[in-house]
């Protein structure tokens, strides 16, 4: 079941800024109060849950679907940790939202179950969509005067190289698969796949 409640607490509990809100207030360096949990040194097990539990909340998913993307990234060749976070980097809800098509991960995948967006001129509702590298995504006619993408339009926002945006075009292109270090760097793959293959 998908968490629907505040998302600074999210950010909270992992101890850094998670990007869940488009106006966070999180400050990581800010101590706990009063009655606030004060965590002590994790074990290994305990760092290997935090970063499934961070990949997690990051991306919106369920137990259910990160355990569905391990199991494909196991089965494809290469190093599962890159296979895994590649998976998660290819939902189109991700792509909209690091093309700056949006200002959350949320909020970009509300506009994809609203079928604001087409990926090679066929309507898409589904976050978990898997885009692959060539594939064209079009903001749909009727939708491209959305409030969220006129607000986008005053922002700076730079989309990574594995991606051609062009905000005013309403277009984005997946020019090619993501590289390492052009995928979410706030998560250590090695912990979630130790975790997983316990």
């Amino acid at each position: 079941m998908r968490y629907t409640g505040p998302r600074n607490r999210l950010a909270k509990r992992e101890g850094q800024n998670l990007f869940l809100k488009s106006s966070a207030k999180f400050d990581p360096n800010k101590k706990p109060g009063m009655h606030q949990k004060k965590f002590g040194q994790l074990s290994e097990y305990g760092k290997q849950l935090r970063e499934k539990q961070k990949a997690k909340r990051i991306f919106g998913l369920t137990e259910k679907t990160c355990m569905r993307y391990y199991t494909e990234a196991v089965r494809r060749k290469g190093i599962t940790g890159t296979n895994f976070l590649r998976l998660l980097e290819l939902r189109l809800d991700n792509v909209v939202y690091r093309a700056g098509f949006a200002l959350t991960r949320a909020q970009a995948r509300q506009m994809v179950l609203h079928r604001v967006y087409e990926v090679n001129g066929k309507r898409a509702d589904m976050g978990s969509f898997q885009v692959k590298p060539d594939d064209v995504i079009t903001v749909r006619e009727k939708f491209a005067m959305h409030p969220v993408l006129v607000q986008m339009e005053g922002e700076k926002l730079i989309a990574p190289k594995w991606l051609e945006a062009d905000l005013k075009k309403r277009r984005i292109k997946v020019s090619r698969l993501p590289e390492d270090e052009e995928m979410e760097q706030s998560i250590s793959t090695p912990f979630i796949v130790e975790f997983y293959s316990r």
